[in-house]
């Protein structure tokens, strides 16, 4: 399996159509700081820094990934990303339908994409690496099969959170497990914002009640239990890299409470924030490694 190559150096801004089926599999290369990205149309892809920051917006969500960090969009009305510091990052995009034919996994299975933020390990990142290389020296005859194949892995992991959702066919359980995960991803990426149920149930087209019961049911935790988690790690993140005050942390975070904050923060961490900023201060390699 091959792809189409685009490569954005230093700078460089680009403005792409819709991704259509007969493009196929679109590999995006991104260096330098300041490579920016717009695919104006709907789009499914992988997005994986290996230097830097990167920064996507999708719909009306906006998130910040660092080296390690997949993000899978399914995009309804495009999605723009853009290159932090000194930043090197990989990202496959395509129709739905072709993602579906790449990632195969038998008759009665449908394995397109579905959103959602992945850590990857050092092989993954290694063979990324590979093919970015490949393609910034010149190559754009690239073998896509061993990336597509971690992606599948990657995705593979929801297989026991789909399996317990209602429906009767494993298809119903993946279209509910669907509209749940869009429901996650925009927790994880507004998790500073005041969000309710009610609102959640919204963006999964279903009551309150049944959003919640459904959401239990496929990943073992409440809505609100997920928000706290996020907010807890988006604050982890912060201390290690941010000058704002340990308070000023917790209110760009969604806690109003810092007391609140403190109690939730050692609960998750073992640690205090105060401890932990002292921590990345004294470790400036491992500090570095979250810019």
């Amino acid at each position: 399996m091959s792809a189409n190559v685009q490569v954005l150096n230093h700078g460089t801004r680009v403005a792409l159509p819709a991704v259509r089926a007969e493009d196929g599999l679109v590999m995006l290369v991104g260096g330098g700081r300041g490579a920016a990205l717009r695919i104006d149309g709907p789009v499914a892809g992988v997005w994986l820094p290996l230097r830097g920051r990167l920064q996507l917006s999708a719909g009306d969500s906006e998130s910040v990934h660092h080296r390690g960090e997949a993000r899978v969009v399914c995009a309804d009305a495009g999605i723009q990303a853009v290159g932090r510091g000194h930043a090197l990052w990989l990202a496959l995009a395509g129709a739905p339908t072709v993602w579906r034919d790449a990632l195969a996994a038998g008759p009665m299975r449908d394995s397109g994409l579905l959103p959602a933020a992945h850590e990857v390990d050092h092989a993954v990142l290694h063979r990324a690496l590979v093919l970015a290389r490949a393609v910034l020296n010149g190559e754009r005859d690239v073998a896509l099969a061993g990336m597509v194949d971690e992606i599948g892995a990657m995705q593979s992991r929801f297989d026991e959170m789909i399996a317990r959702c209602p429906g009767r066919t494993w298809a119903q359980r993946r279209h509910v497990f669907l509209r749940l995960q869009r429901v996650r991803e925009h927790l994880a990426c507004n998790c500073h914002l005041d969000l309710d149920n009610a609102a959640l149930a919204r963006i999964a087209s279903y009551s309150p009640w049944h959003f919640i019961r459904a959401f239990h049911a496929a990943y073992r935790e409440t809505p609100h239990a997920f928000l706290v988690a996020q907010r807890l790690q988006r604050a982890q993140r912060l201390l290690r890299s941010s000058p704002l005050a340990i308070g000023e942390i917790a209110l760009a975070c969604g806690f109003e409470n810092r007391c609140a904050f403190a109690r939730l923060f050692r609960q998750r961490f073992g640690t205090t924030a105060s401890a932990l900023r002292r921590q990345a201060a004294q470790s400036p390699l491992r500090s570095a490694s979250h810019h």
